[in-house]
């Protein structure tokens, strides 16, 4: 009787060990010219809730405007970091871009997968 409570007990430390928990974090920054693009951070978390938080657009009237592309980082860092420090890691990173044409509007897409086990 004892031995099959201990298998048991065994048993189900070792089914929780390997419980995971996944989460999304996809940033969007906009390559419009003239700052009319939008720009977005969307966090799914593991519950499939969503957040949404404003990044700012790569250009501004004049061009490329270093200070936004400096305040994204920024953001994407903070909320990367915050979730590290609750136990999360990231498995993966993926980009793309995606434009019409060479000279176009466009958007940078950047997905980062973390699991929390």
């Amino acid at each position: 009787m004892k031995k099959t409570i201990l298998t048991a007990v065994i048993a189900f430390a070792s089914i929780s060990v390997y419980a995971q928990s996944f989460m999304q974090i996809t940033t969007i920054e906009s390559v419009v010219p003239g700052g009319l693009g939008r720009s977005k951070m969307i966090i799914t978390k593991e519950d499939g809730s969503q957040i949404e938080k404003n990044l700012e657009n790569f250009y501004s009237l004049v061009g490329i405007n270093f200070g936004n592309i400096k305040s994204n980082d920024q953001t994407i860092i903070t909320e990367l970091s915050s979730y590290l420090k609750s136990g999360w890691t990231i498995l993966s990173t993926s980009t793309g871009v995606q434009s019409p044409s060479d000279k176009g509007p466009g958007i940078f897409v950047t997905r980062y997968f973390l699991e929390k086990k």
